[in-house]
């Protein structure tokens, strides 16, 4: 049964929040004081599906994708963007607040740039046979075709061509898949997964598809299929042969904003402890101006810093190892040549390694976050052990998301 429903806040995640019998209802889309008419979710008494907007908010905009709505990979384009920043800015705050994390948050940084330089469409087949690519459906594993999407970088172009050709190719296995595509210099990096075994002669079919859309480097679960070139990004004066699949940040310019303050904070530090550091984004930067100890546990991620490394110039040495930071985090005496570190974990945060930074001597130490609550608790540990907080600064490469990045500096009290 439909219901009107005042919205009182934007929650964190983006949806309206109306406080209602004696507890909250989250509606997608709406916005703060907007009067709206709504139906319960089902299975979900705390969720519910907006159908009306009956007095809308003065901030409010109309979105400029035809799928937004429908798609779940954006969450916020109907507000306007000088209070989405706020409110996103507002984010970081709250949640180091909640954790008595006690800091002022710099302004926010845009660093969409271009758009997303790498994306992740699925394929599956529809109750009714029909096989979709595109992106999950907001809260569900339905798939929404898409056929254009607005906040990709032009350098993704021919992408969702190219993924839905290579899943028609790949119907017959009749398995979920899951297709990454990155740009490159030389062209689009695909990876596809989910497929199972395929006989030789599918294979070839594939090999026949990348050809013919001219991908770099087209692999299946990581193993190749085709290279006409190799899929090359820069990072720094370094050039980088991706590993297939391999974790880039979402946005050129992301990547960008967020080394530029990494190297801003290690200031001139000469040598540096750079930890989960993938392929080496700020690792291969750093080593402009200083001697680099970088580990990551993705063995692959690590061969290809470390033959970035050797083939680029005007580098000072990086050192670079594979090892699970989660499991055997760096000890406090294998820190104490170091004068500052760099530690960018995935989403679950770095507790462990924090643990050791905090009772170490390290002049700085640079956080990079994706996920403010699991820095909050890592920031704790170092501030409990004798650092602190001096700055942090949101970064927003998620645009239309509430996804919010940071980067903050600790200092060690004397």
């Amino acid at each position: 049964m439909a219901k009107r429903l005042i919205i009182d806040h934007v929650g964190h995640r983006g949806d309206g929040v109306a406080l209602a019998d004696g507890g909250s209802v989250f509606v997608p889309y709406t916005l703060a004081r907007e009067i709206v008419e709504v139906e319960p979710s089902a299975g979900h008494p705390d969720r519910a599906r907006l159908l009306l907007v009956e007095t809308a908010s003065p901030q409010r905009i109309a979105p400029f994708c035809l799928h937004f709505g429908a798609c779940g990979g954006c969450a916020i384009q109907h507000w306007q963007p000088q209070a989405y920043r706020a409110w996103k800015r507002q984010i970081v705050i709250d949640t180091l607040a909640q954790a008595d994390v006690k800091c002022e948050v710099s302004d926010l940084i845009d660093a969409h740039g271009a758009g997303r330089r790498r994306i992740t469409l699925h394929a599956r087949r529809g109750e009714d046979g029909t096989l979709r690519v595109g992106f999950a459906a907001p809260n569900s594993h339905a798939i929404v075709p898409i056929d254009a999407c607005p906040i990709l970088d032009p350098a993704l172009h021919g992408a969702l061509d190219a993924a839905r050709e290579l899943a028609y190719v790949l119907r017959p296995a009749n398995k979920p898949l899951d297709i990454q595509v990155t740009a490159t210099t030389n062209g689009l990096d695909v990876d596809v997964r989910g497929s199972g075994p395929l006989p030789a002669a599918l294979i070839a079919t594939l090999s026949r598809v990348a050809e013919a859309h001219r991908l770099a480097r087209l692999t299946r679960h990581g193993e190749l299929v085709l290279m006409r070139a190799p899929p090359v990004i820069a990072i720094g004066t370094a050039q980088l042969v991706l590993p297939p699949g391999s974790f880039l940040q979402a946005t050129v310019a992301g990547e960008e904003a967020l080394a530029a303050l990494v190297t801003s904070h290690c200031g001139k530090s000469r040598h540096i402890a750079d930890l989960f550091c993938g392929v080496g984004p700020f690792a291969l930067r750093l080593a402009a101006g200083a001697r680099v100890a970088a580990f990551d546990s993705d063995a692959t991620a690590v061969t290809a810093l470390q033959k970035a490394a050797a083939a680029a110039s005007g580098l000072k040495p990086i050192k670079a190892e594979a090892r699970d930071l989660f499991r055997r985090p760096l000890l406090a005496q294998e820190l104490r040549d170091i004068d500052a570190a760099v530690f960018d974990p995935p989403r679950q945060g770095a507790q462990a390694q924090s643990k050791q930074l905090a009772v170490s001597k390290i002049p700085v130490i640079v956080a990079v976050s994706c996920n403010v609550a699991t820095f909050a608790r890592d920031a704790r540990i170092l501030i409990d052990g004798g650092y602190r907080l001096e700055t942090v600064t949101p970064v927003d490469q998620f645009r239309h998301s509430p996804h919010v990045e940071l980067v903050a500096k600790f200092l060690r009290r004397r």
